[in-house]
């Protein structure tokens, strides 16, 4: 008789598309999106950093996570951050007129997002791939990571519908994915910058669901715990879905909670009313947190979940 792994209970806040707005004061009551952030194991920002790539934009951004509590904060682009896809930048010449005909240099923007600095506050910068990574709860977690989406008004990070950037390439492809998602059960987590298709990513003005074809071909094959993103940001919210009977359940939230707790939280561990089955189920999550006219419109998700268990390396917790 086999085993049930171990796993240890994990918070995760979710924060996506902040493009340059810092969390509102504290005593702001009217928007969940407010300091302190909250307290959690793991911080996922799920990309659009910034507006246009400055790097004062980056810097304010970065104060914000340096600020944090969390003992990691995982970072990805988004497609506003032009100056984090350094072929995008060098070639598109129509951008850097955005920054007063005075291009910026990328180095110094990695640098930021990956010097001893960031090191120090616990900040890792991820581009596209897998990553495994260890906390001091014991959780040690593999998470694929992805900046790109559908081209996007030719903006950065982006690729042509017609290629899988996500799946195994057959081997007469035109097109062949550097990156592909590895299959269950190597992902726990996925962020990535765009939405698959279907799933939190329709769009208001034409009631059209944008997101990818081909990432949503990988999930079937990937089923992670957990999948957040972002870039369509009228889709906020989160859904619970069943691989099976390919059927999505909507996660509701109560607006007054969420401006009490300064976040949209659910919790799909051993602890939960509901626990998460891994292999079965996935967590969506959509956490752009301005509205389609770039207010600050939505609250930063919380979710805590079940990840593996290795060993503890000290008794910390964000366990309430």
């Amino acid at each position: 008789m086999s085993q049930e792994p171990k796993t240890v209970r994990t918070r995760v806040c979710i924060i996506s598309d902040t493009h340059t707005r810092a969390p509102l004061p504290a005593d702001n009551k009217n928007h969940a999106y407010r300091y302190p952030l909250p307290k959690a194991d793991v911080l996922l920002h799920a990309g659009d950093i910034t507006n246009e790539g400055y790097l004062s934009e980056y810097e304010t951004i970065f104060e914000v996570l340096e600020a944090a509590d969390a003992e990691l904060k995982i970072i990805i682009a988004g497609n506003h951050d032009i100056t984090l896809d350094e072929e995008y930048y060098a070639r598109e010449t129509r951008k850097k007129s955005v920054h007063g005909g005075k291009a910026i240099d990328p180095k110094a923007v990695k640098e930021l997002w990956a010097g001893e600095k960031a090191k120090a506050a616990g900040i890792m910068y991820l581009e596209e791939g897998t990553n495994t990574i260890e906390l001091k709860n014991g959780a040690t977690f593999t998470i694929y990571t992805s900046p790109f989406q559908p081209e996007f008004c030719n903006w950065a990070f982006a690729y042509h519908r017609w290629q899988d950037r996500f799946n195994p390439p057959l081997p007469d492809a035109k097109f062949k994915a550097p990156n592909p998602i590895p299959s269950w059960p190597a992902i726990d987590i996925m962020m990535t910058h765009g939405p698959p298709h279907g799933i939190l990513d329709q769009v208001l003005f034409r009631s059209e669901n944008v997101g990818c074809e081909n990432l949503r071909k990988a999930l079937q094959r990937c089923k992670p715990r957990l999948h957040c993103f972002g870039h369509i940001h009228e889709a906020w919210g989160a859904e619970r879905h069943n691989w099976s009977s390919n059927t999505a359940e909507t996660i509701e939230v109560s607006d007054k909670r969420m401006i009490s707790d300064r976040c949209a939280h659910i919790d799909v561990s051993k602890r939960g009313h509901k626990p998460l089955k891994f292999g079965e189920e996935t967590i969506f999550i959509n956490a752009a947190i301005m509205s389609v006219h770039y207010h600050v419109a939505h609250a930063p998700w919380v979710v805590d979940l079940d990840l593996p268990f290795s060993k503890p390396i000290a008794s910390e917790s964000t366990d309430p």
